[in-house]
């Protein structure tokens, strides 16, 4: 995509749906257009990691009318906006200016690429994979056809996203059978007559799917069906979904000791101090990250077989919960999610050339250490 008179913020959102997809993000975030009108022409975008009244001054400096921010700086509902806090008053800020506020959150935490890849990244472990892969996310579709359509509807439901799984795209689950039906005076079947009883091969397809894919699904479906009546079913599946999910799990080739391991961390990631668990005298090799408020995965990293879990926010009874059996570090939030901010701006400018993407300059970090 290039830099021209039709570069709409929603022409930029579309980019960074396909980053972040919005429907991988958890029930209880609120990402999204936040403040804004998408049909409004961009000028620039300011990529930042909090969307404050600094960085809404700073967009506005640099001629940015659309601010990417990490964090959603409306998280819950409010009723009123008088400017009584620095959430209020930096949406009055972004409105008085006519800046668009858009944040990717969750949506970024729950991807194979996002927020705890790039964790990893940063210190170098490989073999990755996710920590607490997403729950109620997969459906799956059966339909039937006769054979001569088999081919046309299959692929077009391929094309449509169904039938990944895992690193295999175009998966399938197909079986003969023969279907029966009879039309009423209304109907006009493709195959056999009116008021007859009709009996035809027809080959059973099974595949499965994201959820938010489903109404794109259901259209291949319909579209590329011959039947006059397209019968489907629809079931969703306890199955978790291994490449979408929150933290992540991968090893170093090397493996090091407990407190050169946080030394090691503190270095790649910037953090002005950690706080962790006992030191249990073992080597540290295989380790599990959650970017942001991860003490709920504690259990998973455990399970996991980690030995050192690095996440944030932790509170004192928690550090109790590494049961002498892993390394638990807190390393601070910013800290854990501190390369995010670079990563969008990366992906932004590969996808839109000749356009101003900026990284801020502001440090929105509200911890400090002495």
């Amino acid at each position: 995509m290039k830099q021209n008179t039709e570069m709409k913020i929603k022409n930029i959102i579309s980019v960074l749906e396909e980053m972040a997809p919005l429907a991988y993000a958890e029930d209880f975030d609120n990402v999204g257009l936040l403040v804004g009108n998408s049909e409004t022409e961009s000028t620039g975008v300011l990529v930042c990691h909090d969307a404050l009244e600094n960085i809404i001054d700073e967009a506005v400096a640099k001629n940015c009318n659309l601010v990417v921010c990490f964090h959603p700086i409306l998280f819950s509902g409010i009723k009123k906006i008088t400017g009584k806090n620095y959430v209020e008053r930096a949406i009055l800020k972004a409105i008085k200016n006519d800046i668009a506020i858009f944040a990717v959150h969750t949506a970024l935490d729950n991807h194979s690429q996002g927020v705890n890849k790039i964790f990893c990244d940063a210190l170098g472990l490989t073999n990755t994979k996710i920590l607490v892969p997403k729950q109620n996310f997969i459906q799956k579709l059966i339909t039937y056809t006769v054979p001569d359509n088999a081919d046309k509807v299959r692929n077009a439901l391929f094309e449509a996203g169904a039938g990944t799984i895992g690193n295999y795209e175009n998966c399938s689950f197909n079986s003969n059978g023969i279907g029966t039906y009879k039309g009423n005076s209304e109907s006009n079947p493709v195959i056999g007559e009116r008021h007859e009883l009709t009996e035809t091969e027809e080959i059973k397809i099974e595949v499965t799917f994201e959820k938010h894919l489903q109404s794109r699904i259901l259209k291949a479906l319909f579209e590329n069906h011959i039947y006059e009546e397209v019968a489907y079913e629809i079931y969703n599946l306890e199955n978790s979904h291994q490449n979408i999910g929150l933290g992540m799990i991968g090893e170093f080739e090397t493996e090091m000791d407990e407190k050169d391991f946080l030394h090691f961390v503190k270095e790649k990631m910037i953090a002005d101090g950690i706080r962790h668990s006992t030191f249990l005298g073992k080597k540290i090799k295989k380790v599990a990250v959650l970017g942001g408020s991860g003490s709920f995965a504690i259990r998973n990293a455990i399970q996991a077989g980690a030995d050192a879990f690095l996440t944030a926010d932790l509170k004192y009874h928690q550090f109790y919960e590494a049961e002498n059996k892993l390394l638990l570090a807190d390393i601070g939030h910013f800290e854990s999610e501190r390369y995010t901010k670079n990563y969008i701006v990366d992906f932004l400018r590969k996808k839109i050339l000749n356009f101003a993407i900026i990284l801020s300059e502001e440090n929105t970090n509200p911890v400090k250490y002495l």
